[in-house]
C-alpha cells in the first residue's frame, strides 16, 4: 500500500468514527451539554454565557456561523465586515461581531499544542493555509507577519488574537467538544472525560464556552445580530 493510501485510509477511519459518535450522541443530546461534576470537567455556566452576550453593542451587529474550516473565511469575513463598515462611516467601536465555532470548526478554539498532540488538522480536515496539508498548529492564533495576504488588500490581520483586539467575540460549542472528544478518546483507548477536560483546559484566551453552537446563534440574534454563514 502506498503512503498516500495509508494516509487517506487513516483519515477516512477517523472521520467515520467521529460521525458515528455524533449520530449516537444525538439521541441523548441534552445530557452531554453539561459535564457531570464527577467527570472533572467544569459544567457550562449558562448564566455566564448569557452575560457574555450582553457585551454585544453598537450600531452594526453580526454573528458568523463557522461550522467547518472553509479555508480562511471564518476569520476573513469578520475583518472584511469591520474594514468595510469603517470605510462607510461606522468605526470598530460601533460594531459587534460574534463568531460561533461549532461542529468541525471547534479546533480553532484550541491552542496549537492540542493540534499537534491529537492531529486535529487531520481529524477535522483543517488544512494549513500555506501548504494545503493538515495543519499541525492553529494557523489563526498569533499568525506570523505576512501569513495572510489577500489580492487587492495586501496583508490582513485575521488571526483570532488580532480580531479579538478589534472587539470580535469568539465562542465554542460545548456539545461538539463533548461528542468529538468522546469519539477521539474511544478510537485512542483514552478516557473521554479526561480528554475533554484537556481540550477545555487548552482553549484559547477569551473564548467563551456555550452549551451549543445553535444555542449561541439564537442568543446572538436575540441581541439583534444579523446571521451570516461563514463559508
Amino acid at each position: 500500500m502506498k503512503a498516500n493510501d495509508v494516509k487517506n485510509s487513516r483519515r477516512t477511519f477517523i472521520g467515520t468514527m467521529a460521525v458515528t459518535a455524533g449520530l449516537s450522541g444525538l439521541a441523548g443530546v441534552v445530557s452531554p451539554l453539561m459535564a457531570h461534576p464527577a467527570s472533572g470537567v467544569k459544567p457550562v455556566n449558562v448564566n455566564e454565557a448569557d452575560e457574555w452576550f450582553k457585551q454585544i453593542k453598537g450600531k452594526r451587529r453580526v454573528v458568523y456561523d463557522a461550522t467547518q474550516p472553509h479555508d480562511i473565511l471564518p476569520f476573513a469575513w469578520p475583518r472584511v465586515f469591520l474594514l468595510t463598515n469603517e470605510a462607510t462611516g461606522t468605526p470598530e467601536k460601533d460594531c459587534s461581531v460574534v463568531v460561533v465555532l461549532r461542529h468541525d470548526a471547534i479546533p480553532y478554539a484550541m491552542e496549537s499544542g492540542l493540534w499537534e498532540k491529537y492531529n486535529l488538522g487531520e481529524v477535522f480536515h483543517a488544512p494549513d493555509p500555506h501548504t494545503g496539508e493538515p495543519a499541525t498548529r492553529n494557523p489563526f492564533w498569533k499568525p506570523k507577519p505576512g501569513d495572510f495576504q489577500i489580492p487587492g488588500f495586501g496583508e490582513v490581520a485575521i488571526g483570532i488574537d488580532q480580531l479579538q483586539e478589534s472587539g470580535v467575540m469568539f465562542c465554542v460549542c460545548d456539545a461538539a467538544l463533548t461528542v468529538y472528544s468522546a469519539a477521539l478518546a474511544e478510537g485512542m483507548g483514552k478516557d473521554a472525560a479526561a480528554l475533554k477536560k484537556e481540550w477545555v483546559a487548552g482553549l484559547l484566551p477569551n473564548i467563551q464556552v456555550v452549551p451549543s453552537g445553535v444555542w449561541a446563534l439564537g442568543r446572538a440574534q436575540e441581541h439583534n445580530c444579523a446571521y451570516i454563514f461563514a463559508g
